[in-house]
This record gives structure tokens, C-alpha cells and sequence, in this order.
């Protein structure tokens, strides 16, 4: 899967991923000598190193270049938000470096090939299935959650919107409203609101998940057997609950404002 970012220094490198959860300044992150996390754990050198952003003192592009020098620079930079520290290091060490990066999207030990020329970031080896997620919205403004069972193929135990794989010549639309029946016998017609795709990452898989916010009106679920409980949550609680499936809360949020 190719992943379309911004170009922040130029050049083209392939590697390993390591990935460090959060900000990072390389004034103190980092030995410059032998490439050697500080904070965390690994070695950059040679590596596609990920993270959110930089911070930290201006000395943190020097020892990008001091990195270089000694011949442990990462092979390539790539961070969800750039800003000035990190950019300058990457410029003058020759570091290729590419932001607007979903990190979420990347693992630990992913082999990528990232282009700094356009701005990409090649996620090799996984596997992108288009699926349908569907909020059923009822007249109390409460969201409909189904609970999967705990041997389910994807995203076990947890809690989900009405979803599933789109099948082959089927509009989204169509599947939405086909797997809204299949999996709780409730008919509805046309989406009260959609969002563009959006990408949600779970292991070797890249799930392409188009979002749809139905009316239910006064209609109750009757689940079939790829769900073993359902409950109606006020779309502020789904952020509380650790159990339901990454950025549902948050497209929910969206589809609402719409």
C-alpha cells in the first residue's frame, strides 16, 4: 500500500521500520556515535525511523548530522507533523523525510520504501480489504455497538459499528445497507451522512473502511451469529470504552456534525 504524504527532504531509501510512540528529540534521544536509542529501545542506524514530530533543543539537527557522519543516520525520517528541528537535520544530513503520515498505519519492523522526491511512503507486504462501517443512530441520539465474539478473524472481543466486506461489483452504499439487514435485521434507505475512507491498521492487514451514519427510528436489533451482544451508547461514552475498535469514536463524531 502506498501511503501519499509530504516531501520534506529529498531522496529514496528502503528499510526497516522502528517506530517510537510519540514525540522525539534527538538532543538526548539518541547516541550519535552508535545510533542507540536512549529513549526506547533499538538502533536507528540503517533504519526507516517513525514518529509523531520532533522537539527539543535546535542542537538535535547537529546531531542528525553527527549521526551521518558516523555512519549511523536512519535510512529515511518519516513523522506524522514536521516542524523546523527535525527538517533542518534531515536537510543537511540527507536524510529523505516524509510527514502528513498516518503513524498508526506503520509497525515495527514493516519494510517500506519511502520516496522524499513526491512525498510516499510504500508499505510492503500487507494486504488493503475495502469493508462498509455503519453507525445506526435511534431516536434517543444513542449508537448502536455490537459486541464481536472472541473468535471473530478480525478485531476479536471488541466492540464495533455494523460492518463487512464489500463484495465484488457492490457499491458502498449497497453494502452498507446489505450488511445493516444481515447482521441485525433492520432495513434502512438512504445514509443520513458519509465520510471518506479512512484507513485502520490490525496486524498484516490495512482495513479501507468506508463510514455511513443511518436513521434506526424505532427499530431493535436482532443479531445473527457474527455478533454475540449489541447495546445502544451515547457517542460521547465510545471514546471511554477502551474494548471498541480504533477511531470509532471519532468518525462518529464527524458523521454527527454533518
Amino acid at each position: 500500500m502506498i501511503l501519499k504524504g509530504r516531501a520534506i527532504s529529498p531522496g529514496k531509501a528502503e528499510g526497516a521500520v522502528l517506530k517510537h510512540n510519540g514525540t522525539f528529540s534527538f538532543l538526548g534521544g539518541v547516541n550519535a556515535s552508535t545510533g542507540d536509542l536512549k529513549v526506547g529501545e533499538g538502533n536507528i542506524a540503517g533504519k526507516v525511523f517513525v514518529f509523531y514530530g520532533g522537539k527539543g533543543s535546535t542542537v538535535g539537527s547537529f546531531v542528525m548530522y553527527d549521526l551521518m557522519v558516523h555512519g549511523k543516520a536512519p535510512a529515511a525520517v518519516v513523522n506524522n507533523s514536521a516542524e523546523t528541528i527535525v527538517t533542518t537535520g534531515a536537510v543537511i544530513s540527507s536524510i529523505p523525510m516524509v510527514d502528513r503520515i498516518d503513524i498508526d498505519l506503520l509497525l515495527d519492523g514493516d519494510e517500506v520504501a519511502v520516496d522524499g522526491d513526491n512525498g510516499t511512503i510504500e508499505i510492503k507486504g500487507v494486504k488493503v480489504i475495502k469493508v462498509v462501517s455503519s453507525a445506526l443512530l435511534n431516536e434517543n441520539g444513542k449508537i448502536l455497538l455490537l459486541q464481536r465474539p472472541d473468535d471473530a478473524g478480525s478485531f476479536p472481543g471488541t466492540k464495533s459499528l455494523v460492518a463487512g466486506k464489500i463484495e465484488s461489483g457492490e457499491d458502498t452504499e449497497s453494502a452498507a445497507v446489505r450488511e445493516i439487514f444481515e447482521e441485525t435485521q433492520m432495513r434502512v434507505s438512504k445514509p443520513a451522512a458519509c465520510l471518506p475512507p479512512i484507513y485502520v491498521r490490525e496486524g498484516g492487514i490495512i482495513w479501507e473502511v468506508y463510514p455511513f451514519l443511518f436513521k434506526a427510528g424505532g427499530q431493535e436489533p436482532k443479531l445473527n451469529k457474527e455478533n454475540v451482544g449489541s447495546e445502544w451508547i451515547d457517542p460521547a461514552d465510545i471514546k471511554k470504552d477502551a474494548s471498541v475498535v480504533p477511531q470509532t469514536h471519532d468518525v462518529v463524531i464527524k458523521m454527527l456534525k454533518l
